[in-house]
């Protein structure tokens, strides 16, 4: 009997080049990059909504006048209360970084230190 030569199968593993695993990379990321876009487009909407946040009767403004301090406003605009939280009050409402003033400055205060003046 004569020997049968079987057809020879080589099989190829499948390899990734550098510029393959990029690929693959890029479109792994990029739903990630899809909804991070579309949180940063939406997520700005909730600063100019029409919301009902502080309403306009919720306080009154003041000039500051040459040599006024955050300590003389929160005095003169609060004598009964505590001149820390009507400052700290103050500085929120204004979103003020320091105490630093300037005479001219318009500064909001909130309505319930006003409402008795």
């Amino acid at each position: 009997m004569s020997a049968i030569a079987l057809p020879v199968t080589t099989t190829t593993r499948l390899r990734l080049t550098a510029r393959g695993r990029r690929v693959l990379l890029g479109l792994a990321a990029l739903p990630a990059a899809v909804v991070l876009a579309a949180a940063v487009i939406g997520g700005g909407s909730a600063l100019a909504s029409h919301s009902a946040g502080a309403p306009a009767d919720a306080f009154s403004s003041i000039t500051v006048a040459a040599g006024d301090s955050l300590w003389s406003i929160a005095e003169r605009v609060a004598p009964d209360a505590d001149p820390r939280d009507v400052i700290d009050d103050i500085v929120r409402l204004n979103a003020l970084h320091g105490a630093g003033l300037t005479a001219g400055q318009s500064l909001a205060i909130p309505a319930e230190y006003t409402a008795g003046s």
